[in-house]
């Protein structure tokens, strides 16, 4: 395997998840852990790309912290955190306020908790890194405890001609310039606050209220793979299908930051998709062209194709679950309770 990308979980056995198979357990518990030394590290950080970079700006993310994932032979979980500590437990319980959903319900529990952009640049990027990761495990038992881990989203858009779509990134981008990627992004926590009715500025946004409403959570992990492939391919959310959950990949060049990696069907034409994406949409200048593969192509890509080397970590992250996942066909609904 290539050692920029890693799988942390899979969901072949089903060939990937629906929506109302996932949950989320979200708590403060789940952020990062911190001193005021790594605090002023981080300040000294931001400080210094604003220097260079004036137009950052620090969003709020959800934080993976670890997941269950239940096994297909048995009513029991398949646990493990982002570090690779693994082991089985009984299905957690759900939680109070769970509308959607319960957590018996779902094949694949995420828990979550929060941070932002500037911690993961003060993190993740720093070049204490590998000091932050050491001290993470000598004082907490866990490599990422002191990392930002922003979970993120892409997705592998495959036409109604059997293309999926890659976009070449612009040199202007933060990370990957120039190289093959998917569409992707991050979900929000101020969409989910926006939707539940409560308005909160990025920096103060906290869990009380999502705790409440995981289902929102849930819903704005699915929903926010979707909104990227408009905003940044300029396909409409009419031409897509339910996205599918493939698994989760680790971008080991920024110390293990995870994705969730989706599968989402296109009603359009590869050469539709194309003269949408030269309209340009509303983050066309987060790219510079648009590229497809056949699906035996991506199939049957590895790290001796040519097109392997051009890739950025996020991308070949998710061609791997895509592989081992083969989604195309219909999700299993059937559960393990």
């Amino acid at each position: 395997m290539d050692p920029e990308v890693s799988i942390l979980l899979h969901c072949a056995q089903w060939r990937g998840l629906l929506e109302d198979r996932v949950h989320v357990e979200l708590s403060d518990r789940f952020n990062r852990q911190t001193d005021p030394l790594l605090e002023r590290h981080i300040n000294e950080v931001w400080t210094e790309r604003l220097s260079k970079e004036p137009w950052l700006f620090n969003g709020a993310k959800f934080r993976l912290h670890s997941f269950d994932l239940a096994s297909p032979e048995r009513p029991r979980r398949f646990r493990s955190d982002c570090a690779g500590r693994q082991g089985e437990r009984d299905c957690v319980p759900a939680i109070n306020g769970c509308t959607a959903q319960t957590a018996g319900d779902s094949l694949l529990t995420l828990r979550l908790g929060l941070t932002c952009y500037k911690d993961y640049l003060g993190t993740n990027w720093s070049r204490q890194v590998a000091e932050l990761r050491r001290r993470g495990q000598e004082e907490f038992g866990d490599p990422l405890a002191l990392l930002a881990q922003p979970l993120g989203v892409g997705g592998v858009l495959c036409t109604r001609d059997g293309q999926v779509v890659f976009i070449r990134r612009s040199q202007k981008v933060a990370e990957a310039g120039g190289m093959l990627d998917i569409p992707g992004g991050h979900p929000e926590p101020k969409a989910v606050c926006e939707r539940l009715g409560e308005a909160a500025d990025e920096e103060h946004i906290g869990v009380v209220t999502m705790q409440q409403r995981p289902d929102a959570v849930i819903s704005e992990l699915f929903s926010s793979i979707c909104a990227e492939i408009r905003d940044e391919v300029n396909v409409p959310l009419s031409s897509l299908g339910a996205p599918v959950l493939m698994g989760v990949a680790l971008n080991n060049t920024s110390a293990g930051r995870p994705s969730a990696e989706f599968y989402i069907s296109c009603s359009l034409s590869s050469d539709e998709v194309r003269r949408l994406y030269w309209k340009g949409g509303a983050e066309a200048n987060e790219s510079t062209d648009v590229v497809f593969l056949s699906r035996t192509e991506v199939l049957q890509l590895n790290r001796s194709s040519p097109l392997w080397s051009e890739m950025c970590p996020s991308a070949k992250g998710a061609m791997l679950l895509y592989q081992m996942v083969k989604p195309e066909g219909e999700p299993s609904k059937e559960s393990t309770g």
